[in-house]
């Protein structure tokens, strides 16, 4: 299965990361998204977010790392979806870039 894998630095501490993180998922994802993401499961595993989620008709799973300066976001994407790697890779860059500079005290972005 084709792999994806985006990595975003940010200057927040770890803990203040996985906040913002789980915070997202919640506000955005479940929210925003909720017509077009099905199934969503996520779960820590130490500093390991895995995921999983259907999304017009495809299944997708990762796992998002949360170090002290980046986070990585890393996962499987079915065939069918290949040709939109690219715009789904830049996608989740820029998502995570716009929440890893909006800080723990703010809304995460939509």
């Amino acid at each position: 299965m084709p792999k994806f894998q985006v990595a975003v630095p940010h200057t927040l501490s770890q803990q203040d990361a996985r906040k913002l993180l789980d915070r997202f998922i919640e506000e955005v994802i479940v929210k925003k998204f909720q017509d077009s993401v099905g199934d969503l499961e996520q779960h820590w595993e130490g500093d390991d977010l895995a995921f999983s989620f259907k999304t017009f008709g495809m299944q997708i799973a990762g796992k998002c790392t949360v170090s002290d300066n980046e986070v990585v976001v890393a996962g499987d994407l079915p065939f069918t979806a290949m040709m939109f790697k690219g715009k789904i890779e830049s996608e989740i860059k820029r998502q995570l870039e716009r929440l890893m500079s909006s800080g723990i005290s703010k809304k995460p972005p939509e």
